[in-house]
């Protein structure tokens, strides 16, 4: 059961992704490495967050990203923050590493709660969307972000397999 789910999920994301490709090659004929690498890549995202379930966060995140960023293939310029969010986010970083200096966590057990919330951080920077998102629903939205990378991984390498399987018959 769960190989004939997991196939029609890379079926459904190889359908979703080849026309996410076809609307983006629409839009601009001539693009050049960096633009075709980032419409793949743009496109690879949004399909495999729509084959998610609608309750999945990440997949949400990852969908409204593409959407407030109105995205455009052809723009060689990422979108930067603005001046004033970055200012924030330094003094919010400078105020904690006062107050975590002020503090002396000696013993284990805040030497331990300490080292957790940074790996949580971490965690949360790495999963879209994970910034917004409660403890304890990351550790299972992260297990299923990695899950859809790997299929969107299987996907890729049976699109290049086949691709190298016409160029060069053998």
């Amino acid at each position: 059961m769960r190989n004939q789910e997991g196939s029609s999920v890379k079926e459904e994301f190889l359908r979703k992704w080849i026309r996410g490709l076809r609307r983006y090659s629409c839009e601009k004929k001539n693009m050049s490495f960096l633009e075709r690498k980032k419409a793949i890549k743009l496109s690879a995202d949004l399909a495999m967050a729509s084959t998610r379930d609608k309750t999945i966060r990440w997949s949400q995140a990852l969908i409204a990203n593409a959407a407030s960023e109105n995205v455009c293939i052809g723009s060689s310029s990422a979108p930067k923050k603005s001046s004033r969010k970055k200012k924030m986010m330094l003094m919010r970083r400078s105020r904690a590493r006062v107050k975590s200096v002020k503090k002396e966590m000696s013993s284990a057990r805040c030497i331990a709660k300490r080292l957790m919330e940074k790996r949580t951080r971490k965690l949360k920077n790495l999963l879209p969307g994970g910034e917004s998102m409660e403890d304890g629903c990351l550790v299972e939205e992260t297990l299923d972000y990695i899950q859809s990378l790997r299929d969107q991984i299987e996907v890729m390498r049976s699109l290049l397999t086949a691709s190298q399987l016409i160029i060069n018959p053998s």
